[in-house]
């Protein structure tokens, strides 16, 4: 398992190096543009949309993990080794949530209102004509914490637990797969019975992954000192976000950073005790703190199954 605690390691530093790459030829844009050719309900009877949403989400899947299966299993090992980062870090995310994050912060200061809405319309599905300077951070910012679990914690998770039988890579390939396409046919709208496994699905993939980035924010505010309204706004809020998973991160997040994240009308997380302006940076730290204590546990596991 010391080769995959290699790959881990080497990954993270890639991603904070290079971050991701914008480019249309990105495995994951690549995989994207074809779920988005795919997954137009207007294609199929209606009738049948379910039918065809299992059977193509079942070959999608397949699709974007068999390259990562077919280098695990068949590179030399010293090549693998030399890849494998390269190929673990097409499958998460974690410095291009900061910079989404710093993206709506530069564009409120330096456009004001009208460009902050543009930008957190970038990152969120909600409409953002209307929302106000504390609004459009709290897109950000929520944003960024739910996809700490989503598109950092998750994808390493499943390669750490399935890296001793050889799988890790086509794991961490197959859950990016996952939560690519709920995150395109997740929705209740016309794409409801189209995605609904889909959407079903990733909440099963996060399942873990969620309650555990939750733990691990709980130890990192505990070791700043903010442990006790971390728990609390956990044992209060985390259902207040629709679905399963998300509002376990986004709510020991807000707690331990003090903040609120609202969406108008559906939900209101965090105590509030100060404004985003104040805690961004708070939670931005938390996103990095919890990032490394994650995968610092894992490394280690790793190198002790070695």
């Amino acid at each position: 398992m010391v080769p995959a605690a290699l790959t881990l390691f080497f990954a993270l530093v890639l991603d904070r190096l290079f971050g991701d790459p914008h480019t249309p030829f990105h495995p994951v844009a690549l995989f994207g543009r074809f779920v988005g050719w795919w997954g137009r309900p207007v294609r199929y009877p209606v009738y049948l949309q379910r039918v065809v949403g299992v059977v193509l989400w079942i070959f999608s899947v397949l699709l974007f993990a068999f390259p990562f299966w077919m280098v695990e299993c068949y590179l030399p090992p010293l090549v693998l080794l030399l890849v494998s980062p390269f190929l673990l870090k097409v499958t998460f995310a974690w410095r291009s949530l900061e910079e989404h994050a710093f993206a709506v912060e530069t564009a409120l200061s330096s456009g004001g209102l009208e460009e902050g809405r543009r930008a957190a319309g970038m990152l969120v599905s909600r409409d953002t004509a209307t929302l106000s300077a504390e609004e459009i951070r709290s897109a950000a910012y929520e944003s960024v914490a739910e996809n700490l679990s989503d598109s950092v914690v998750a994808p390493l998770f499943w390669f750490a637990v399935f890296a001793p039988f050889g799988l890790g890579l086509t794991a961490a390939a197959v859950y990016r797969a996952i939560n690519c396409m709920d995150a395109m046919l997740g929705y209740p709208d016309e794409r409801l019975r189209l995605g609904w496994w889909a959407a079903r699905a990733d909440d099963l993939a996060n399942l873990l992954p969620s309650r555990l980035t939750g733990l691990v924010g709980l130890v990192y505010f505990a070791v700043k000192g903010r442990f006790a309204p971390a728990l609390q706004t956990l044992r209060a809020d985390r259902r207040k976000r629709p679905g399963p998973n998300g509002g376990w991160p986004m709510s020991v997040i807000a707690g331990g950073a003090g903040v609120k994240f609202v969406k108008p009308g559906i939900y209101t997380i965090g105590p509030g005790e100060r404004s985003l302006v104040d805690g961004g940076p708070e939670i931005i730290g938390a996103v990095r703190g919890i990032t490394l204590g994650f995968c610092s546990f894992a490394i280690i596991a790793l190198f002790l199954l070695g």
